[in-house]
């Protein structure tokens, strides 16, 4: 297995700093999401380790075993990029151009078409395509190059809600056929957590947070962690903290504060009062029994649970 190793990468563009990571190690044969939000250098940071990117400073290096002695990725991007041809061709060019013979690269079309449920397309046109189909045809592409790294720039954008859904409860089980190290970036908590071991937060071009996912997604430290975390920040008088998803409730408790309800909004079988405290907005469920406040009403909430903030 291979790991890849980032020592004070620094990349610029037109003299602004878009990403500066001192030291990072993404380690060999586990999945790691990369997570910020737009513009965070996400996509920078992983263009980097393809080598597709020019590094004004450092170094991005492969730790191989015996085995692998090359730098060696398949990269899924954010679009899907095919030739006007075939999906099989288009699956065949990268192994062609690697010099993978005949019969292998047939057996490898296969197991790959089969494994993301593609193969009824391999013969209709790539560059006709409908989005979820595109994803899968990308991916299956990417797992025939048996790459000891795999790259996926957001491997779910641009799916309707339905192929989503489906892609998402999938995607697990593509990615354990890489046998690699794989590393996704994406700007989803959910889908950080739902598809990989370890966890990496990148805010305004630096590493903010890295390690194990669940232990990264549990204790954020600073707020811009916490932020991305999709956690609501309070500023409270003794203390900040940090209130993770759904940890906030109408009425009183230990930890409280005052929220000016702007509106309640009826998302039928149940209700979310939105409102503001201190100019941040906050969403608060309303139980069925709970009265609903009227806009402009300050309302007492209280955090369920949280997390201190340095």
């Amino acid at each position: 297995m291979t790991g890849v190793s980032i020592d004070g990468v620094r990349v610029e563009r037109e003299g602004r700093v878009v990403l500066d990571v001192r030291t990072l190690t993404l380690a060999a044969g586990r999945t790691t999401a990369i997570l910020g939000p737009n513009g965070s250098g996400k996509t920078t940071l992983l263009r980097a380790i393809a080598g597709l990117e020019p590094l004004r400073a450092g170094s991005v290096s492969f730790d191989t075993s015996a085995a692998e002695t090359k730098r060696d990725v398949a990269y899924v991007f954010q679009e899907d990029v095919f030739l006007r041809e075939s999906v099989h061709w288009n699956l065949e060019i990268g192994l062609r151009l690697r010099g993978t013979e005949a019969r292998e690269r047939q057996r490898r079309i296969a197991g790959a078409a089969s494994r993301v449920g593609v193969e009824h397309l391999l013969e209709r046109r790539a560059d006709r395509l409908s989005g979820g189909e595109g994803r899968r045809v990308s991916l299956a592409r990417a797992l025939c190059l048996h790459a000891p790294v795999v790259l996926l720039d957001e491997p779910l954008a641009g799916l309707d809600e339905r192929g989503y859904a489906r892609l998402i409860d999938e995607l697990p089980r593509i990615v354990e056929a890489f046998n690699a190290t794989t590393i996704l970036v994406t700007h989803s908590r959910d889908e950080a957590l739902r598809l990989a071991n370890d966890l990496v937060v990148l805010v305004d071009g630096q590493v903010l947070a890295a390690g194990d996912a669940h232990a990264v997604a549990t204790n954020p430290r600073v707020a811009a962690v916490a932020e991305v975390l999709g956690y609501t920040v309070l500023t409270l008088p003794a203390r900040r903290i940090a209130v993770p998803p759904g940890g906030l409730r109408l009425g009183s408790g230990e930890v409280e504060c005052v929220m000016t309800v702007d509106r309640v909004v009826d998302l039928v079988g149940a209700a979310e009062i939105v409102g503001r405290v201190d100019g941040s907005v906050l969403r608060i469920p309303c139980a069925s029994g709970d009265a609903r406040p009227a806009s402009g009403e300050r309302v007492t909430i209280h955090a369920t649970q949280f997390s201190p903030l340095d």
